[in-house]
């Protein structure tokens, strides 16, 4: 999968889901894959780029791009090694 240049190594689709869970699904899947590769997080929740962005300030993950479209936010997130 490709977003803007940066190649997609997993998809998360939490929209409807309310925190704490889209964050959750964003770490389940960056126990699965190598690091260095990016996981995509879509979500409904306000709060999910805040938790999101916290989340990569106390960790080595990097939050490479943040959008939004109306409700929908869209994450870009690197693992860390």
């Amino acid at each position: 999968m490709d977003d803007g240049g940066v190649t997609v190594k997993a998809a998360i689709d939490a929209r409807g889901l309310a925190c704490p869970m889209p964050l959750m699904k964003l770490r389940q899947a960056l126990m699965v894959i190598a690091a260095g590769e990016v996981v995509r997080l879509v979500a409904t929740d306000p709060q999910t780029p805040d938790d999101v962005g916290e989340f990569c300030l106390a960790t080595p993950h990097e939050l490479l791009d943040q959008r939004r479209d109306g409700e929908v936010f869209s994450l870009l997130v690197r693992k860390g090694g």
